[in-house]
């Protein structure tokens, strides 16, 4: 179901699994090119990482994909779909709470790298940093159903308006 208002495009999706939530991720991802900035919401354990995951493998990402919560940052190097080489950078910015921790870690230097696809969790903290235009996905699980979640993904910006239509 997609569903329109002025500010941003929603596609809105469900899954029952880790499988469904790794699909939906990975044509997510056939839109996404080198320079993009994705943010995810989410509550603890909703399917962040999973559909960080999903990305990732689209981009035959061939390391373990891993949660970064106390890395902060992990860089993986993928292949676009044409054979050249992405950098993919997953960010999570959680456990942060100050400015200072954001300019320690370079975010703003790592958000501006033009050869690389930026996935962003817990964007919230990010405070002020993120572009105007970036997409967002926020992934939620349903009253009474664990094993259930719907994710809205969406474009935030006019530049990515016309990805997101695709």
């Amino acid at each position: 179901m997609t569903t329109t208002t002025s500010s941003m495009e929603s596609e809105i999706y469900s899954s029952t699994s880790e499988d469904e939530t790794h699909a939906v991720a990975a044509h997510f991802a056939s839109r996404l090119k080198k320079g993009d900035i994705v943010t995810l919401s989410g509550e603890l354990g909703a399917g962040k990482t999973e559909f960080v995951r999903g990305i990732c493998s689209y981009f035959d990402v061939e390391d373990i994909v891993s949660s970064p919560t106390f890395s902060i940052i992990n860089v993986y190097t993928g292949r676009l779909r044409s054979g050249e080489p992405v950098r993919i950078v997953h960010v999570d910015l959680y456990r942060l709470k100050t400015k200072h921790e954001l300019k320690t870690i370079g975010l703003e230097e790592w958000l501006a790298l033009p050869d690389a696809i930026k996935l962003i969790e817990w964007p919230e903290k990010a405070n002020g940093c993120l572009s105007r235009q970036h997409y967002h996905v926020e992934i939620r699980t349903l009253p009474g159903m664990d094993d259930r979640r719907q994710i809205c993904i969406g474009a935030v910006g006019a530049a990515c308006l016309g990805h997101a239509q695709k």
